[in-house]
């Protein structure tokens, strides 16, 4: 049973008992494995995923190196909104960095979410808003920000994950290479 699925969605709109129905009729389970992807640059994105347990990593690629900008974990939606609204390829990837069960909806079955739910569209709007705040954050972070800022941004936006990720991925999130961010590290540990 989804114990956080209808919680998560509740935080968008409110749930009857009768949309809550619904909406559990038309998530289903999947686990995916370390490594696995849940959406590959050049596939066309047809599914929304609530994560249940696990963690996620949103990057592209950029001639052969990987540049990771987001993660995702427990109580997350994640999605390549852009993918999904355009039905066009996906320029992004989503990779699943531990073992990570999620709870998906098919791109036919949100249709249906919206329509069949009391405030399905809104709820479909309100994630869309999240994702564009946080596009524009993260551009305007990446041109604006020094890297030292852009790893303590990244530690203001993910402290409670950030054992869980490799510090490579938190190198490439920052825009720097693992040993630059070694060297930011101890300049902050030295400060503080």
């Amino acid at each position: 049973m989804p114990d956080a699925l209808l919680p998560a969605i509740s935080q968008y709109i409110p749930l009857s008992a009768k949309d809550a129905e619904v909406a559990l009729s038309l998530f289903k389970r999947k686990t995916f494995a370390k490594g696995d992807y849940l959406l590959k640059e050049g596939e066309i994105c047809r599914h929304l995923y609530f994560i249940e347990s696990g963690l996620v990593r949103y990057f592209m690629n950029n001639d052969g190196s990987d540049i990771t900008h987001f993660f995702a974990a427990e109580n997350d939606f994640a999605c390549n909104y852009e993918s999904l609204l355009k039905n066009s390829p996906s320029r992004k990837n989503i990779q699943a960095i531990e073992e990570t069960s999620v709870w998906t909806i098919s791109q036919s079955d949100l249709s249906t979410f919206y329509k069949e739910i009391e405030h399905g569209e809104r709820f479909g709007r309100l994630l869309m808003e999240k994702e564009l705040l946080n596009t524009i954050s993260r551009f305007l972070e990446h041109y604006t920000h020094s890297p030292e800022q852009r790893y303590q941004d990244f530690l203001s936006q993910f402290a409670p994950l950030q054992q869980r990720i490799p510090q490579y991925y938190i190198a490439s999130y920052v825009g720097v290479q693992p040993p630059s961010l070694s060297r930011i590290r101890k300049r902050i540990a030295n400060i503080s």
